[in-house]
């Protein structure tokens, strides 16, 4: 029997819409829909809901495990601080990282990024001396990706023959940003390795390297932290928390334990979905914000995703990195452990980005290409009151899904001897890169463990772990059939894979989805609300 994350769920008979997954993509659509006078319910196929916005607990501690920073919403007017602001009624509130929301190390060289679009270039002018130019630059392009990004997503929520005529001039100016390379766009404006090197110190939040990225994808991430970084006050539960009050005024409800075997159709009309379990919930509008990989080969019949075509589209795209976790818990209170707000990207010195991770790749032994510290506890005011004499830190690295692949079908913590061993071995090599930065806490470690791509495919049933969705290269900018409608009438899209991937992009993805769904302009909608009081 489903059950909801609350007890005793209100379970109606009849729902406008059904929502499959209870990540940030559909808890946003389903928010809008509600705040539109619209019966929601959510599915979601774990015991827990969330996606990649949920917290778990072990030992006396909590980690958030997707939510490491968020840009923009500290700025009360911004699009995604006013989308959070309409979609929880102004009761989702936000910390400042303060002034060095990321610090890129490339081998023993520290360079911080800064706070504020003026501070930001001012301190890379000072780590480069003769590139101020090239930074100037820079920053002018990633502006400009941002200013062409609107109408490139403008059209993807147009109704099919309207997008047919207008969408491409729409989209043009984007796809110029969009279908180039990180690394052909810098490397136009210097040949300085080392600066090339450091302004894509952020990668790892998109998951492509500089000679394989987007530059749209780039920028987006660039831009979206100028203005500094933030985390949800009391922790990223607070988004759930925050949201499904606003689902259920209007008489909806999200479900757990509840996977959905199949979305039923009948002349090509969406008529509901049926769960594993066998029971059906019929539904004129139905939403997958699952991903495009399990959405066509997992929930429609095959034969009609063959009809249309949907296999075929599959081929033109493909899933994004995987990764491994490290959860930290450690003694101590975070103002004791000096742990900073800062994030931490760690790089090795003799390579470019492309060449570590490609060298990776080749021999897992070899040096990470990438380690991210984040340490969530120093970032939330009341963490301390929550969970007092305790701290946190998470550390993540590329990890190829072929490194665990021989274990898939295994239960989860029950794999055996040999894959716990694989995971001792990488959670020391994690450690290691933390005590170089922070040596004074290696006798604070109270308990450690590491989540893999099987992790990920367990509880977000990605195909093989991955955690952005499909890749951000030139080519998936073109693909037209990454969009909110489907060629069958009544079933949407949302998620990372219809705009880009992180949760700011998942988010608009929801607004996206609801505004083509509905027909309205949702944004110039929350606009015209008041913004809500600090």
């Amino acid at each position: 029997m489903v059950q909801s994350y609350k007890k005793r769920p209100e379970i109606r008979k009849v729902y406008d819409a059904i929502l499959i997954g209870s990540g940030i993509g559909c808890l946003c659509a389903g928010a809008l829909l509600a705040k539109e006078g619209k019966k929601v319910l959510i599915l979601e196929r774990h015991y827990t809901a969330g996606g990649f916005t949920h917290v778990f607990k072990r030992r006396g501690y909590e980690w958030d495990v997707g939510i490491h920073y968020i840009g923009e919403v500290g700025r009360p007017n911004s699009a995604i601080r006013r989308l959070f602001d309409y979609i929880t009624d102004g009761k989702l509130k936000w910390a400042d990282m303060g002034e060095v929301y990321d610090r890129i190390y490339i081998g023993d060289k520290a360079y911080d990024l800064v706070k504020g679009v003026d501070n930001f270039k001012e301190r890379m002018y000072g780590y480069f001396p003769g590139e101020k130019a090239a930074i100037d630059a820079y920053v002018d392009r990633v502006f400009a990706s941002s200013r062409t990004a609107g109408k490139y997503y403008v059209a993807k929520a147009l109704p099919s023959l309207v997008g047919g005529l207008m969408g491409g001039s729409m989209q043009k100016a984007h796809l110029r940003h969009a279908t180039r390379t990180t690394y052909e766009v810098l490397r136009e404006l210097t040949d300085n390795e080392d600066l090339i090197k450091v302004l894509t110190g952020q990668y790892g939040d998109y998951g492509l390297p500089p000679r394989q990225s987007s530059f749209a994808m780039h920028a987006s991430v660039a831009k979206h932290y100028f203005n500094g970084g933030n985390f949800p006050i009391g922790g990223s539960a607070r988004i759930l928390e925050t949201i499904d009050p606003v689902i259920e005024a209007a008489g909806g409800t999200i479900i757990t334990n509840a996977e959905v075997a199949e979305v039923v159709i009948k002349n090509n009309r969406v008529q509901g979905v049926r769960l594993a379990d066998g029971e059906f919930f019929p539904a004129d509008i139905v939403i997958s914000g699952t991903g495009v990989f399990n959405t066509y080969e997992k929930l429609l019949p095959k034969k009609m995703a063959q009809k249309h075509g949907l296999f075929k589209n599959l081929s033109k795209v493909r899933p994004s990195v995987a990764h491994a976790c490290l959860y930290v818990g450690l003694t101590g209170e975070p103002p004791e452990l000096q742990l900073p707000k800062t994030n931490f990207w760690i790089y090795p010195d003799d390579l470019d980005h492309d060449g570590c991770v490609e060298r990776y790749l080749n021999d897992h032994n070899a040096p990470f290409p990438v380690v991210y510290v984040s340490f969530p506890s120093a970032k939330d005011p009341t963490w301390t009151e929550r969970y007092p004499g305790r701290s946190t830190i998470d550390i993540i690295t590329l990890l190829p899904y072929d490194t665990v692949a021989q274990w898939e079908g295994s239960r989860w913590m029950k794999r055996g001897g040999e894959y716990e061993e694989l995971k001792e071995k990488i959670a020391q090599r994690l450690l290691e890169h933390l005590f170089v930065h922070l040596p004074h806490l290696r006798d604070r470690i109270d308990h450690y463990e590491l989540s893999t791509a099987l992790t990920t495919k367990h509880f977000c049933n990605y195909k093989t772990g991955e955690l952005y969705g499909l890749d951000h290269t030139p080519d998936r900018y073109t693909q037209k059939f990454l969009k909110p409608r489907t060629p069958i009438k009544g079933f949407w899209l949302t998620g990372q894979d219809i705009v880009t991937a992180g949760v700011g992009g998942a988010l608009f993805a929801g607004m996206l989805t609801t505004s083509a769904l509905l027909g309205k302009n949702l944004m110039k909608k929350i606009y015209a609300e008041p913004v809500p009081s600090a």
